[in-house]
C-alpha cells in the first residue's frame, strides 16, 4: 500500500478524482491543510462518486503533525523542479508520494528537507509548465504499483 498526500490541494475535481483512484487502488489519501475548498463541495463528491466511502482519506492541519503522527516512511516530491524522473526511483510498499497545490507546488523549505532522489518529476516537453495535479498522481502511483507487482490488485 502507498500514501497519497496532496499538500493545500486547491482544485476541488482534482482531489475528488484522487479519492476514486485511491479507493479503487487500496492506498490512503493524506490531505494537508489549508484546503482551497470544503472537502463536501459538491464538485469533490460528483468526481470522487461514491468512491468517498470506499477510500481511507485523512485531514492533517499542516506539514509537521502530519509528519509526526502519520504512518508516513519514505518520502518521494513529486515537482517540475526535480531532475530525476519518476521511472528512474524504486519504489517500495508504504512509500508516501507527496504532491503540491495545482497553481504553486510543493513549497522550497519543504522540497529542502528531502534528499535530491526522492524529488521526482515526470518526463514532459521542456517548455510544458506541469502536468494536471490528478493525471499525475495517477501516472505516479501506476509506476509505484507496477514496480511492487500490482500487490493486491486484480
Amino acid at each position: 500500500m502507498f500514501n497519497i498526500v496532496l499538500f493545500q490541494p486547491e482544485i476541488p475535481p482534482n482531489t475528488g478524482n484522487v479519492i476514486r483512484l485511491v479507493a479503487n487502488t487500496g492506498c490512503r489519501l493524506h490531505l494537508i491543510e489549508p484546503l482551497g475548498f470544503e472537502i463536501d463541495e459538491k464538485r469533490v463528491r460528483r468526481a470522487g462518486l461514491d468512491y468517498h466511502e470506499m477510500s481511507e482519506v485523512y485531514r492533517w492541519p499542516d506539514w509537521e503533525i502530519f509528519l509526526r503522527q502519520a504512518d508516513a516512511q519514505r518520502l518521494f516530491a513529486f515537482t517540475t523542479k526535480a531532475h530525476r524522473s519518476c521511472y528512474d526511483a524504486e519504489f517500495m510498499a508504504g512509500d508516501t508520494l507527496v504532491f503540491g497545490p495545482e497553481t504553486r507546488g510543493l513549497p522550497k523549505e519543504l522540497l529542502a528537507t528531502l534528499p535530491t532522489d526522492q524529488k521526482l518529476r515526470l518526463p514532459m516537453q521542456p517548455t510544458s509548465r506541469s502536468l494536471n495535479l490528478s493525471n499525475t498522481v495517477a501516472i505516479a502511483l501506476y509506476e509505484a504499483l507496477r514496480q511492487t507487482g500490482f500487490t493486491g490488485l486484480a
